[in-house]
């Protein structure tokens, strides 16, 4: 029962933060550490497929209905940059791996990261907001979101929605518009990941370990908590700016280092 506890935890974690350009990464290692609960790779991979499912969700009926409206010409643009956006992240992603462009996943780099990131989120709110912005997707916005999401599997901390949006408000495109876009290509770029996750545990011979029921339990509570992180972001992003989260990152960053130098992480 103590484990179940844990796995709901975890999962509450994970979906509240994996939309939030608040590091979800930094979020899980502090909640793994302090509840002394390090699962297989089979449970890390199936709660990042929740909040896949979760995005899916919110957005099925526009998904249908841009594959359905190909022949408005808006509809076949929009289609159009989002396929583009998510190849040229996949390409960037293969090449990112076969160099080995990534950092250690540990607690150093993703409290950096993280600190960073909200030095980034001011600068760029601080020059939107001497900016009218606009609700078109250009196409220097569609590669500048497919390098914030290449800059995130580099860098982990720096949150792949965070990175994105942010990449998009600098070339001018508003939040609501700015969010819509990153959570849309998000879902073929991470369901194409997490499908490539799930196919190495597989042919490990580690299939059975996505069964087990803390997995299941924790995938369940993530899609739940990550659908309110959603549907509250994009509410959120109608009036307000990101300015909040940089406080947030400051004091996420801080505590992860602090928690670092006294051995807890």
């Amino acid at each position: 029962m103590e484990n179940i506890l844990k796995a709901i935890i975890v999962g509450i974690v994970e979906g509240l933060t994996e939309f939030l350009p608040v590091s979800s990464t930094g979020h899980l290692l502090i909640a793994e550490s302090i509840l002394n609960y390090h699962q297989s790779d089979a449970f890390n991979v199936l709660i990042q497929v929740g909040p896949i499912v979760a995005v899916t969700v919110v957005f099925w009926k526009y998904l249908l209905e841009l594959a359905l409206g190909l022949k408005d010409p808006l509809k076949r643009d929009e289609a159009i940059k989002l396929t583009s956006c998510f190849v040229l992240t996949g390409i960037g992603g293969l090449i990112a791996t076969k160099c080995g462009l990534a950092l250690p996943d540990n607690v150093l780099p993703i409290a950096i990261a993280t600190l960073i990131g909200a030095g980034v989120i001011y600068v760029i709110e601080k020059h939107a907001h001497k900016h009218t912005l606009s609700e078109t997707i250009t196409w220097p916005i569609v590669v500048a979101v497919a390098v914030g999401q290449l800059i995130a599997a580099i860098f982990p901390g720096s949150s792949r929605s965070g990175s994105a949006i942010m990449a998009a408000l600098l070339l001018g495109l508003s939040r609501p518009a700015a969010v819509r876009f990153v959570f849309l290509v998000g879902i073929p770029t991470m369901f194409a990941a997490g499908a490539l996750k799930v196919k190495d545990l597989v042919d490990a011979g580690q299939a059975a370990t996505l069964y087990t029921v803390e997995t299941l339990i924790a995938f369940a509570v993530a899609t739940v908590t990550a659908w309110l992180s959603v549907v509250w972001l994009l509410k959120f992003v109608q009036t307000r700016d990101f300015i909040p989260f940089v406080w947030y990152r400051l004091i996420l960053g801080v505590v992860m280092l602090a928690l670092l130098g006294m051995n807890i992480l």
